[in-house]
C-alpha cells in the first residue's frame, strides 16, 4: 500500500527542508527568527528528519508501569486501611513513608497482596535492623519490595548525615548485605535538585553523580547495590519526557564503566515547584500533563499530587482525583497498549541525545572535581542550583515563565487565607549544619505571601 501510494515521490533530504524553509523567510535570518535557545544549552530547530538518525540512542523501557499511591505512615493501622482501600480503588503499587523505626511492618502490609502489589518503603531515619526487620517478614512471600534508602541525598536536603559519614556508610553495607531480599536497595533523589531549580541537565548530571558515590563506596563489596531513581516531573513537556528517557542511557554507561548489570528502576511524579496556592484548580492540568511526561517517557512507576497537595492535609478527595488522572491516562487514553510510544520521535530522539551528552559534560567536571560529595562539601553544587534558580524565579517575576492564574490572569476575587491547613511557605530552622542544605522552594511562594497579606 506505501508503494503504490508513495512510489512516485521522491525523498526530500533536511538540506532540501532547509533551502525551501530559507526561501519562504525572505531574507529574515534562519537562526534567529526559527531556532531556540533553551536554559540548557541547547538549539531547538523548527523542524526534525532522519537525517538526524545518528543521534539516536537505544534505550530499554519498562514493559509495564504501576500507578502508585503515596501514603505517610505516622498512624499505621490507618495506613494500612488507606493502602488495602487505594489498591480496591485503582493503585498498583503502594509507597509508604515510614517516619520512626516503631513502625511494625507486619501491620502496616497486613491484608496486602505482596505478589500482585509492588511495595515502595521510604524511611526517614537510616537503620539495618529496621532493614533485617522487613526482609525477615518479607521470606517466603514473593514480594517485590523497593527501599528507598539515600543517606547522601539526605545530607544534601537538611546539611547533615543522619549519623556521620563512617557510620552512616557503615549501617549502607550492613544494609546493602540484605540486598538480595530487595528489588532496589539505595535510592537517588532528584526530584530535590529539580524542586530546588535546577536545569534538566543539571538534575541528570547530578543524579549520576550521585549515584557514582555509591558505587565507588561499594565496588570492592560483594554485593553491590540496585537503584531506584526518584524523579520530579516539571511543565516542559517534550523535555521531561526526554529527560527520563536520558536517565535511563546514562545510568546505562555508569553501569557498564563498572561491569554490572543493574536496571534503572524510575519512580517519578510531579514537580512542587510550579504547583500555586491560587487558582488551585490550574494544578490538575499542571499534574495531567507531568503525568503523561512520565508515562511517556518511560517511568516504571508513578505517582501523582494532589491538587490541594501544598495546603490541605491529607484528604480522600484530593487522593481521589490524583489516582484517577492517572487512571484515566492508563486505561482509558490507552497509554499501556504501546510499548516505547515515542519510539521514533525525531525531535524526542534529538533531544534526549543532546541533553544526555550535556549532562555528560557536567558529570565529567564532577568527578574532575573531585566527586559528588566533595563539590557539596564545598557549597559547589548548592551554588549552581541557586543560579539556575535565580534566574527562572527572575522569568517567573517579570511575566516571561507563567503560571496561568497566578502572573497571568490571576483571579482578583480568590481568597485563600481562611483555607490553609498547611503552611505552604519556606519554613525556616536555624541549627547547625556540616553543609548547606539544598532548599525546595515555588516559584509562586513571594507573589502568594504578598497577596495572603493583603486579603481581607
Amino acid at each position: 500500500m506505501s508503494e503504490f501510494l508513495f512510489d512516485e515521490f521522491d525523498a526530500v533530504s533536511a538540506k532540501q527542508w532547509k533551502q525551501k524553509i530559507q526561501v519562504d523567510l525572505k531574507g529574515a535570518d534562519y537562526n534567529e527568527t526559527l531556532i531556540w535557545n533553551t536554559p540548557e544549552g541547547i538549539d531547538i530547530k523548527p523542524f526534525y528528519h532522519n537525517d538526524d538518525e545518528s543521534d539516536f540512542i537505544n534505550i530499554a523501557m519498562p514493559s509495564k508501569q504501576n500507578i502508585c499511591q503515596k501514603i505517610y505512615a505516622g498512624h499505621v493501622s490507618k495506613a494500612n486501611e488507606k493502602a488495602i482501600d487505594a489498591i480496591e480503588r485503582g493503585a498498583e503499587s503502594i509507597f509508604f513513608i515510614i517516619p520512626e523505626e516503631k513502625t511494625a511492618i507486619d501491620q502496616l502490609l497486613s491484608g496486602i497482596d505482596l505478589i500482585q502489589v509492588p511495595i515502595h518503603l521510604e524511611m526517614q531515619f537510616l537503620s539495618a535492623s529496621y532493614v533485617k526487620t522487613i526482609k525477615e517478614y518479607i521470606t517466603g512471600k514473593q514480594a517485590s519490595v523497593h527501599l528507598y534508602i539515600d543517606s547522601i541525598g539526605h545530607l544534601a536536603r537538611t546539611g547533615n548525615w543522619y549519623y556521620d559519614l563512617k557510620k552512616d556508610h557503615q549501617i549502607l553495607e550492613e544494609i546493602v548485605d540484605h540486598s538480595e531480599s530487595f528489588k532496589t536497595t539505595l535510592s537517588v533523589d532528584l526530584s530535590l535538585y529539580q524542586n530546588s531549580g535546577a536545569l534538566i541537565t543539571q538534575q541528570l548530571a547530578y543524579s549520576i553523580a550521585h549515584a557514582n558515590e555509591y558505587l565507588n563506596h561499594f565496588q570492592e563489596a560483594d554485593n553491590l547495590p540496585s537503584f531506584t531513581f526518584k524523579v520530579a516531573v516539571g511543565s516542559n513537556y517534550f523535555f521531561e519526557i526526554a529527560k527520563i528517557r536520558a536517565l535511563r542511557a546514562l545510568w546505562k554507561c555508569l553501569a557498564d564503566e563498572y561491569q554490572i548489570e543493574s536496571d534503572c528502576h524510575i519512580i517519578a511524579e510531579p514537580s512542587k515547584r510550579n504547583k500555586t496556592l491560587y487558582d488551585y484548580n490550574v494544578n490538575m492540568l499542571r499534574t495531567t500533563t507531568e503525568t503523561m511526561s512520565a508515562m511517556l517517557g518511560g517511568a516504571n512507576t508513578i505517582c501523582n499530587l494532589p491538587y490541594d497537595a501544598i495546603y490541605h492535609k491529607d484528604n480522600e478527595f484530593g487522593e481521589r482525583i490524583s489516582r484517577n488522572q492517572l487512571l484515566v491516562l492508563k486505561n482509558e487514553s490507552y497509554f499501556d497498549k504501546v510499548d516505547n510510544p515515542v519510539d521514533g520521535a525525531y525531535f524526542l530522539e534529538n533531544l534526549t541525545h543532546q541533553l544526555a551528552e550535556k549532562a555528560l559534560e557536567i558529570f565529567k567536571n564532577i568527578e574532575a572535581g573531585g566527586g559528588f560529595l566533595k563539590q557539596l562539601k564545598e557549597h559547589i553544587i548548592q551554588r549552581k542550583i541557586k543560579e539556575s534558580a535565580t534566574v527562572e524565579q527572575e522569568r517567573f517575576d517579570n511575566g516571561k515563565e507563567v503560571l496561568l492564574g497566578t502572573n497571568k490572569y490571576p483571579n482578583a476575587e480568590d481568597r485563600m487565607k481562611d483555607d490553609l491547613e498547611l503552611y505552604p511557605f519556606i519554613k525556616t530552622d536555624s541549627r547547625k549544619t556540616l553543609i548547606e542544605p539544598i532548599i525546595e522552594r515555588r516559584l509562586a511562594e513571594k507573589l502568594e505571601q504578598e497577596r495572603l497579606e493583603t486579603e481581607r
